[in-house]
């Protein structure tokens, strides 16, 4: 993007990257319906590039009614089937079906912790890990936060949150902050 700022490598050259870079990756999130959107958009993404599901994104946004937890937990196995004929979206049956079994997990959740972020910010103390990669070289694939997040999860039945999966997640959602020694949104400089 021609307006100076230096990024992260992975943000490329593509507007819709270059816009998730800037605006969303690496701020902290505390909604709790937006973070069952990065849960469900972390899992779909699994095996394939964060591009693709950037792309599919508003489709998801439709097909997964808001991200509302409550409604997806409702969506019958018709419903679901249905949404595998959605091209707009990975129609991986595994994850279609996931999305369901991570509502229901996620109100339980809810239910036991007061919120989904009381519960996913306790993982970090609460406040972002400022890490201090100097390269993209530096920014690991996962972390003992990522590690423990993915068996507390996985032990309350949320299905496609390994510890890799997970640590793009606290990555999303702002709970590492990774951007790299030179980018213009490292922790201090960009937008919160």
């Amino acid at each position: 993007m021609g307006d100076g700022r230096q990024r992260c490598g992975w943000a490329g050259t593509d507007p819709l990257y270059i816009a998730y870079h800037d605006e969303e990756w690496g701020v902290p999130v505390h909604d709790d319906r937006r973070l069952f959107e990065f849960l469900i958009l972390e899992g779909a993404q699994a095996g394939l590039s964060w591009i693709t599901v950037l792309r599919k994104r508003e489709a998801y946004r439709t097909a997964f009614l808001g991200f509302d937890p409550a409604r997806v937990a409702a969506l019958t196995d018709g419903d679901l089937e249905a949404l595998l004929l959605d091209p707009g979206i990975v129609r991986n049956r595994l994850k279609v079906f996931s999305a369901r079994d991570n509502a229901r997990a996620f109100l339980a959740v809810q239910r036991e912790f007061g919120s989904f972020d009381a519960f996913l910010w306790s993982f970090v103390g609460g406040g972002p890990r400022l890490n201090r990669p100097a390269t993209l070289a530096e920014v690991p694939a996962v972390s003992p936060e990522a590690e423990a997040l993915s068996k507390a999860l996985k032990k309350r039945g949320f299905r496609f949150v390994g510890p890799t999966i997970m640590y793009a997640f606290m990555q999303a959602v702002g709970m590492v902050d990774d951007h790299v020694s030179d980018c213009w949104r490292r922790a201090g400089r960009g937008p919160r």
